[in-house]
């Protein structure tokens, strides 16, 4: 009788246990996936492909995407997944989508792979007020340098007659963006790179702006280019000098198997390597100017190398290889005290492959100058700097003997002369002159 009493009992605790983890099985979900849409303007184009992110921890079984105008929806995008991920990523189009211009509501529905509803999943909806716009842009120049030189520095002021995510100055495939000023204007300085003719320049030179749907804008500038002629000169390596590179800058090519694959490395690679780096400190710049006037020079000094000098590396009577000199060489004493060019904000302080110890100070706008081959540096990253204060000593670290300052001047990441900014008339004319006058 207890047995059966026991057995009974048994069976009644397993039938609840099973019941318990049923109901947990059907019930321990009961929400549905939670849902990101990016990108989220408020504003789509034919061009805009919607990327649209799904998280549940049962995983995701389905997703559709429609269009609801007037409490009608169309669907026009679905797909169902055979294996049931926790996270899933989706990329939408919206090239095909027949709709006209105006407002709708953009309707997401995922689903889980839980077991609730009977096996059915949990549905999360979620509806995006959003507009088709499919007109471009409209730029309006407002100010226009009244020439740029080869390896110089342009501006341009523009307004743009809608909200945009960017706008600015295209290169060929180079982009410098422009900067939106208090007045609802935007300024972008841009370089007029040394490697290219005027006439390429001219070409290939264009002002877009994106706006939130997605929207571009592309039309050429027009503006007056001209030629600079840069100074060549042939450089003949010695023996020497190769194994005094080597003992120096060794580590910057620990395979190079001999003296002139070492310098070799050096001036190409980590040349380049370089210059992708500034370029990418170039990109932390404020939006305003942080600088008045023309900029200082080192002190007493007197230049020995110029901008864009071109360099032909021979050794043992054949040419090995080529170089620019991208920026301004000046001499003083031995440890000369360096000032800060202008105000600014430091944005990077250290070591860097040929430019030895650098600093660079952001200027706004994408404006930067920088100072290589300091024997000692006197600030740090985020410091707010004045006009002439001191921020390093001169020396000969890097792919440099003898002490010196190189100094040099960014636009948008790309290396100009420092020559027009440390030359007040060219600032004026060129610069503030139509900042106050932008109808010049």
């Amino acid at each position: 009788m207890r047995a059966r009493t026991f057995g009974s009992a048994f069976f009644s605790l397993a039938l609840i246990a099973a019941l318990l983890v049923g109901i947990y099985t059907f019930f321990k979900d009961l929400d549905g996936p939670k849902i990101e849409v990016s990108p989220n303007t408020g504003r789509v184009s034919p061009s805009t492909t919607l990327r649209i992110r799904m998280i549940d921890p049962s995983g995701i079984r389905s997703i559709t995407v429609g269009i609801r105008k007037n409490n009608v929806s169309n669907t026009f995008y679905e797909k169902q997944f055979d294996d049931y991920s926790v996270e899933r990523e989706v990329s939408v189009p919206l090239k095909d989508v027949p709709s006209r211009e105006g407002a709708f509501e953009l309707e997401v529905r995922a689903t889980d792979a839980s077991l609730a509803g009977f096996g059915q999943g949990n549905t999360h909806t979620m509806l995006l007020p959003m507009r088709f716009d499919v007109r471009p842009p409209h730029i309006s120049i407002k100010t226009l340098p009244p020439n740029v030189r080869r390896g110089g520095t342009g501006m341009v002021r523009y307004t743009i007659d809608e909200e945009t995510t960017s706008s600015g100055i295209l290169i060929r495939d180079f982009f410098v963006p422009g900067y939106l000023q208090k007045d609802g204007s935007f300024i972008c300085f841009f370089p007029f790179p040394y490697s290219m003719t005027a006439k390429e320049f001219k070409n290939e030179i264009k002002i877009t702006a994106t706006d939130l749907a997605g929207n571009v804008t592309k039309t050429g500038l027009t503006i007056m280019a001209y030629e600079r002629n840069f100074k060549g000169d042939k450089l003949d390596i010695s023996d020497s000098f190769l194994e005094t590179v080597q003992s120096k800058l060794g580590h910057l090519a620990p395979n190079a198997v001999s003296p002139l694959d070492c310098y070799l490395y050096i001036n190409n690679k980590v040349r380049s390597e370089n210059s992708k780096a500034l370029f990418e400190i170039g990109k932390d710049t404020a939006s305003a100017m942080l600088w008045s006037g023309p900029f200082v020079r080192l002190p007493r000094s007197a230049p020995r190398a110029g901008f864009a000098d071109h360099r032909f590396l021979f050794y043992q009577g054949k040419q090995v290889g080529e170089s620019f000199h991208l920026g301004y060489d000046f001499a003083s004493v031995r440890n000369a005290e360096v000032p800060a060019a202008n105000s600014g904000r430091v944005v990077y302080t250290g070591e860097m492959g040929i430019y030895g110890n650098l600093i660079v100070i952001d200027h706004g706008l994408g404006l930067m100058s920088l100072y290589s081959h300091l024997s000692e540096t006197l600030v740090n990253k985020g410091d707010m700097v004045t006009k002439g204060q001191v921020i390093g000593r001169t020396g000969s670290t890097g792919l440099a003997f003898g002490d010196h300052l190189h100094f040099g001047i960014l636009v948008g990441g790309v290396e100009v002369t420092p020559l027009e900014w440390i030359d007040p008339k060219w600032i004026r004319d060129n610069i503030l002159g139509r900042l106050e006058n932008p109808k010049n």
